[in-house]
């Protein structure tokens, strides 16, 4: 394994303020980095989803950069011959270092909003879960865009709106501010991530929702799998005290209370946005000219077609 390092963005100067704290992403993902592999099955189902996708793809890759994942894609290739076959050089990066040393192949710690990526330089990239973290997604696009060769394929999963909405709900019951402090970091709502892909640039772009239900004890146990998947709050604007010890008992209460199955167990939502698209090349298929069809609407419905002012009799 090679390691290349760089260090995260700081706060940009000028213009609107940044949302999420990458320093502090990278320092808490670097924490989380010796039991990630133990508490990595949302990377893991993430990665094969999209290794699904590349196997679809009827052609090989010479060089794969992924962003993100802490090594799941990788580890995924493990088991998925055919995809391994697809992909002759594998680039796995990370925004934190150490998860980038979980990888067993090329390691690089970059940072996906500033890709120090040579212009159509790769043939596939592969975003595993990392997307939601960052501040401007549609200019993080727009560099994969510009990373890839013509006719480069991309695909990528990040986290979506619904995601951990119970634990949401139930820090709000319980807080005595208002508005409640943010102490679980946004996602992004369901977006048309294809519309998204379209303003990047990307050709033939598609979406689609995977939502998942994992069940715990309790909401302490679900707070300690976060700390250790390197998901937990890292908002410029979250609260700067620790919750007291009272604040999360009453939020586990809450849980409980609202969401509690028979067995006592308490699931939580994660929902998984998929997107795909392809690099512009001169010999993609393109849209077809509005009112260039050889048969009708009516021809393939089985019915009879009146022009503009005929009088149906």
């Amino acid at each position: 394994m090679t390691l290349i390092s760089s260090k995260p963005a700081p706060q940009p100067e000028g213009g609107p303020p940044a949302l999420f704290d990458r320093r502090l992403l990278a320092y808490r993902r670097d924490r989380a980095a010796s039991e990630f592999p133990s508490y990595d099955f949302l990377h893991a189902r993430a990665a094969d989803d999209l290794l699904d996708r590349v196997e679809s793809v009827t052609r090989d890759f010479e060089t794969c950069l992924v962003l993100g994942g802490g090594g799941a894609i990788g580890r995924a290739l493990e088991d998925r011959p055919k995809a391994r076959e697809k992909i002759t050089h594998l680039i796995e990066t990370d925004l934190s270092p150490a998860m980038a040393g979980l990888s067993t192949h090329t390691a690089v710690c970059l940072d996906e909003e500033r890709l120090p990526i040579a212009p159509q330089s790769v043939d596939l990239v592969i975003s595993c879960l990392n997307l939601h973290w960052t501040n401007d997604i549609v200019g993080a696009l727009i560099q994969i865009n510009h990373t890839l060769k013509p006719d480069g394929f991309f695909a990528g999963a990040q986290l979506g709106g619904a995601t951990l909405t119970e634990l949401r709900q139930s820090f709000q019951k319980v807080t005595d501010e208002d508005p409640a402090p943010r102490r679980v970091s946004p996602f992004a709502d369901t977006v048309d991530m294809a519309g998204l892909l379209s303003r990047a640039g990307f050709t033939l772009p598609v979406s689609d929702v995977d939502r998942v239900k994992a069940r715990y004890g309790n909401s302490f146990v679900l707070m300690r799998d976060l700390r250790a998947m390197g998901e937990t709050n890292a908002l410029y604007e979250r609260p700067r005290t620790p919750g007291t010890k009272s604040l999360f008992v009453k939020t586990a209460q809450a849980y409980s209370e609202a969401f509690a199955e028979e067995d006592g167990k308490v699931p939580a939502t994660f929902e998984i946005i998929h997107f795909a698209g392809w690099a512009p090349h001169p010999d993609q298929p393109k849209p077809k000219r509005p009112g260039s069809a050889q048969a009708s609407l009516a021809d393939a419905l089985g019915v009879t077609e009146h022009k503009t002012g005929d009088k149906a009799g």
